[in-house]
Parts: C-alpha cells; structure tokens; sequence
C-alpha cells in the first residue's frame, strides 16, 4: 500500500537534512557505546577494521552457552524480568542477539539494558560455578510473573526477590510477565487456529 509512505516521508520532512544526520551519528554512537560496554561479556561480531560497528551490534551469547550451558533464549526471557523486550534474536547469526538502540533511547535506558545483560552474565557465572543448578535458576526459569512469584511454595534455590527484581533494577516500575516460559519453536511448528469455521466467512 502506498498509504505506508505518508509515514517516512513526514519523519525526513520533520527531520530535515540536518536532523537525518545528526539522527544516524546519534544511532551509530549508541550501537558502539553498548559494543563497547558489553563486548567483555559477549564477544561483538562483525566489527570493522578500527574495532566499530554501525547502528547495531551483535551479542554473541554462544561463548556464554558453551561455557555456563545459559542459551539465548534463556537470556532473552529473562531480559522481560529486567523490564525488557528482547532484542532481535538469532539473527542474522544463530545463537546471538541483535541490539539497535536507534537514537531515540536515553544514555540512561542504554545503560539500564546495558547493567541487566552484564546482570544477567554473572547470574550465568553463579550457575557455572555450581551455587545454582543448570536446571534450576533464575535463567531457565524466566520469565517470573506475578503467581509464581507470590505463590505460597517456593521450592528455588534463589530468592523471590532475586526472581522477580534482579539487582532490584525493577523494583519501582515492575512489568509483570502474564505467563511464565513458553515453548516459542513448539507454538510457531504447530498452528491452532481459532478463527470461526469457513462456512461463517463465506458471503452470501
């Protein structure tokens, strides 16, 4: 539909030349500064000769996985613990997440998701080192939503707390996940419908 066009083309009037530019300059120097933050933590892919990247970079996550057993999808879901939606994941490059941050986010919500996945790296270390075990620990388990976590058993070996305001980064404006872990591949192979039946559809 050419309706969608009314959409960029009010974004690059409202812009001008100068704000495209100073948009792009502000989207690349966010993408390097969460490079650069993180690239101890998660190895960066595809950057340039000087070491940079462009508008975003790719988190290599599969270190962490051969080493802590944690998987992108664990990193993923516990990213919604810590008030996130998950970057794009595996891809282009299975086992990795895709970060853009444009120029629109704050240096202060760079650093908030940029403090949760470093979080997030030593919670992998905790399971790695044995203190939590690999199928039972605040990873595997995201996301926590309110029932779990306010049931009358916990049988975890981390606390309420730990599960649902890690590093107390949620504690003032907690999003509550409305369902705990989902099986993602299982839902997107097996397709169940719930549309009404064809014969209610058909015009006449």
């Amino acid at each position: 539909s050419a309706g969608v066009l009314a959409i960029p083309w009010m974004y690059i009037r409202m812009m001008g030349p100068d704000g495209l530019k100073h948009a792009t300059e502000v989207a690349i120097l966010n993408a390097n500064y969460i490079a650069s933050r993180l690239d101890p933590y998660y190895p960066v892919l595809y950057k340039g000769a000087e070491g940079f990247v462009a508008h975003e970079c790719i988190l290599d996550t599969r270190v962490l996985r051969d080493d802590t057993g944690i998987t992108v999808d664990d990193l993923a879901k516990r990213l919604i613990d810590y008030g996130f939606h998950a970057p794009t994941m595996s891809f282009p490059v299975a086992g990795t997440l895709m970060v853009e941050p444009t120029e629109s986010e704050s240096l202060a919500e760079i650093d908030r998701f940029c403090d949760a996945m470093i979080a997030m790296h030593a919670e992998a270390m905790r399971v790695k080192s044995g203190e939590w075990p690999a199928d039972d620990n605040p990873l595997v388990n995201a996301p926590h939503p309110a029932e779990i976590v306010t049931a009358d058993e916990w049988n975890h070996p981390y606390t309420r707390r730990e599960a649902a305001h890690p590093e107390m980064a949620t504690a003032g404006n907690k999003y509550w996940p409305p369902v705990s872990r989902i099986d993602g591949v299982f839902g997107d192979r097996n397709l169940v419908c719930s549309c009404p039946p064809m014969e209610l559809l058909a015009l006449g």
